[in-house]
């Protein structure tokens, strides 16, 4: 029989648990970072060709919680990697409301200008960096700040372009797609979105049989994403940003959890989601931390 004094116990015990997983959600994406490694071959990958890569997703730039020093970190942890090439995913700025300041995107930008690899480092955008740009919403086009900002500091912003790449003399292509929910039909109705995606058209500057790598920041084209190419990258889940057991309640994707986080295979095609850095919503992370993804090919 539980006593008066040993029920306030039990309920305290649970009320002192709920505050310190809460605190734990607060302080994870600050306390941590993981390096997420993947070695893999994929089909249609060229013998001999091992490419290291490293993929930095979903930064969201903002005060206090994603300012220009701990962005500098990443930086530093992902040259550190040495990688060949370094390629980023999109969502540099943050939609959050529960900030306090914006990092202006010369700062972020030229921070990322840090960033080194052989064969360089390039970009798509995501989704915030259309939408939290008023200007391109009110005009249904033009050129996001996010992208004059990246392109200022010589990172090249790809839109439904491709490129012929080569290490050690063996060719591959780094494919980029054009942000999928880059337009609100409805403003304030987030879910009456257009994109601006062409994968036919992207896929059609391919002009040789080297294999693809293919940048797409949201995961839900994949199942559009032809056998042709090898390995297919986004970021945007945030890997439901709040994990529990293994679970993501909520995640950004018509396909639910199908592509939320890490890598996948479907029908010989892989595909690897990055849980990403930064936070969207709310500033926490629970079970899902910030990682910086390093992918040896071959």
């Amino acid at each position: 029989m539980i006593t008066r004094r040993g029920l306030f116990k039990r309920v305290g015990g649970s009320f002192a648990a709920m505050l310190a997983l809460g605190g734990y959600a607060f302080a994870e994406p600050f306390v941590r970072l993981n390096v997420t490694r993947y070695a893999l071959n994929p089909p249609g990958w060229t013998p001999g060709l091992k490419l290291r890569v490293v993929v930095l997703a979903d930064i969201h730039a903002c005060e206090p919680w994603m300012p220009a020093d701990r962005i500098a970190k990443f930086c530093r942890t992902a040259n550190d990697l040495e990688p060949d090439v370094i390629l980023l995913l999109g969502d540099y700025i943050s939609g959050m409301r529960l900030s306090t300041g914006r990092v202006e995107p010369a700062v972020w930008a030229g921070v990322l200008a840090t960033l080194k690899a052989p064969l360089g480092v390039h970009a798509v955008l995501g989704n915030h960096d259309w939408g939290e740009d008023a200007a391109v919403q009110l005009a249904a086009g033009g050129i996001p700040f996010t992208r004059a900002a990246l392109e200022a500091v010589g990172i090249p912003v790809y839109s439904n372009s491709a490129v012929r790449l080569e290490k050690d003399g063996r060719p591959f292509w780094l494919a980029g797609l054009e942000d999928q929910l880059a337009f609100y039909y409805r403003p304030g109705h987030p879910r009456d979105q257009v994109g601006l995606h062409d994968l036919p058209g992207t896929l059609a500057q391919v002009t040789d049989d080297a294999p693809i790598i293919l940048m797409a920041h949201e995961p839900d084209i994949f199942p559009q994403v032809p056998d042709r190419v090898s390995l297919t990258l986004s970021g945007h889940t945030h890997g439901g940003q709040v994990r529990l057991f293994g679970y993501a309640p909520v995640v950004p994707s018509r396909y639910g959890d199908r592509y939320v986080y890490g890598h996948v295979q479907e029908d010989g095609r892989n595909i690897i989601v990055s849980g990403g850095l930064g936070c969207s919503g709310l500033p926490i992370r629970f079970g899902s931390p910030p990682e910086i993804v390093f992918i040896e090919l071959g």
